[in-house]
């Protein structure tokens, strides 16, 4: 676990590199050939996750666009770093992250937005039901254990800390600390932290097995919220806009599909997908997914998303507020969704190969 105040920001300074790497590393992209536009598209996926590229791929909605694994992830801002610098095509990251990174003068785009929060699908802050913790006054001093430093967990926390009257002294008291979602029950009923950050299955069985209770979640501190998107390198926009086009409208294609088909199917399809691209993945925990929480139809992008983040990177200190302007961080352009674009049903799943 990291335990140090230095680590509570640590991905800000890894973001700082990548601004250094940003000029050479874009030559690696799929598109530096210059002749005609890439047909490829590099990306790191989650293990024992269907990310809504892969689903999009496999519903037949990328079309000629194929997508190429070179291995999983377990960090936004790192994706999105990699994506940054060339070494993958496309990256996706909690909003904050985006915003961090672009000010570094990173050429990046948002493209579409890919998760979000809702009433299904969030993240809960939890302490043991005998917690002497009531309230954001009480989290003083204590541990509060989350998956990764500065980007969405930390961000909640800081936001609901601030809601509650914390000044920034009191603030930085609080300290969040690096738990693999996996162990972060565990670690809660050992007493090793004081509150757990779970979501999804891990949230469920915690709750099954009781002993827990709510001290907040992001749904209650913001409502309903797109908080990640995609992003491209401009040089790759610029290079192959129309398998840009393709990709994100694909992937908007497949958000509302997700949305509009009854759960089990789209849980179904998950299984599939995984089971074909043999990495030897748990499908158990897709058997509780339920939903990928765009707020925005088809994912498009607006100004508030990322005006959020702004704000709270400039009371953080981390930015300058009025260096950067949302809609200078994203763009709709590639985006082509149309509603009739699904309104036809899918393949099924035993009639397509996710190729991923």
């Amino acid at each position: 676990m990291a335990t140090t105040a230095s680590t509570r920001r640590q991905f800000l300074s890894l973001l700082g590199l990548s601004a250094v790497a940003v000029s050479c590393g874009t030559t690696a992209t799929g598109a530096n050939s210059g002749k005609g536009q890439t047909k490829t598209l590099r990306y790191q996926g989650w293990a024992g996750q269907v990310t809504l590229p892969e689903l999009a791929e496999d519903l037949g909605y990328l079309e000629d666009v194929k997508l190429k694994w070179v291995g999983n992830t377990i960090s936004g801002p790192q994706d999105i770093q990699s994506a940054a610098t060339g070494q993958i095509d496309f990256g996706g990251a909690f909003n904050g992250a985006v915003v961090k990174l672009a000010s570094r003068h990173a050429p990046i785009k948002a493209v579409i937005g890919y998760y979000g929060v809702d009433r299904r699908q969030y993240n809960g802050f939890y302490v043991l039901k005998d917690s002497p913790i009531r309230s954001a006054r009480d989290l003083i001093g204590k541990e509060v254990g989350m998956n990764t430093l500065g980007a969405h967990s930390e961000a909640m926390l800081d936001i609901y800390l601030q809601r509650h009257g914390l000044s920034q002294a009191d603030i930085k008291k609080v300290e969040p600390l690096v738990v693999p979602p996996v162990n972060t029950e565990q670690t809660l009923r050992q007493k090793k932290i004081d509150v757990g950050v779970l979501g999804d299955i891990l949230r469920d069985k915690a709750l099954e097995t009781g002993g827990i209770r709510p001290l907040f979640s992001d749904y209650q501190l913001l409502g309903a919220f797109t908080a990640g998107t995609y992003v491209m390198t401009e040089r790759f926009l610029e290079q192959s806009p129309d398998t840009a086009r393709t990709f994100v409208t694909g992937v908007a294609r497949a958000i509302e599909w997700a949305r509009a088909t009854p759960r089990e199917e789209v849980i179904d399809r998950q299984i599939e997908i995984v089971k074909k691209r043999g990495r030897n993945e748990d499908t158990d925990p897709l058997k509780h997914w339920k939903a990928f929480g765009v707020a925005e139809t088809a994912g498009r992008i607006t100004d508030k998303e990322l005006q959020l983040w702004i704000d709270w990177l400039g009371e953080r200190g981390d930015i300058t507020k009025s260096q950067i302007k949302a809609r200078d961080l994203y763009t709709n352009e590639f985006n082509a969704y149309r509603r009739k674009d699904t309104s036809s049903a899918a393949p099924s799943a035993s009639s397509t190969h996710s190729g991923s």
